[in-house]
């Protein structure tokens, strides 16, 4: 069985036992995590489409860590007028191991 999620403004596509990296939530390593936001569960079964969430369904999630992504480098640079900018940014994320699909 998998299910389509949404969080952090994404769509991912989970099953059971898959560990996800989603924009960060605030929630303490070791504790659990249920996203009622789901679009779809399909399988063995009869699929379910949500308009625009499947009602009553959810996945629940056990939290393992929270970080930072590696380093993106932007570096701005305008040649002639002696103007250089250069600026790194680390997306803060929460990797989650998905422990259950409710339908």
């Amino acid at each position: 069985m998998y299910a389509i999620i949404e969080t952090g403004g994404k769509q991912i596509k989970v099953a059971v036992g898959d560990k996800i990296y989603v924009e960060k939530l605030e929630a303490q390593p070791g504790s659990e995590v249920t996203i009622d936001k789901v679009l779809f569960v399909g399988g063995d079964k009869k699929a379910k489409v949500g308009s625009p969430y499947v009602e009553g369904a959810s996945v629940a999630c056990k939290v393992e860590k929270q970080g930072l992504s590696k380093k993106v480098v932007i570096y701005k640079y305008k040649a002639k007028a002696n103007e250089r900018k250069k600026q790194g940014h680390r997306q803060p994320y929460t990797c989650l191991i998905v422990k259950a699909i409710n339908a």
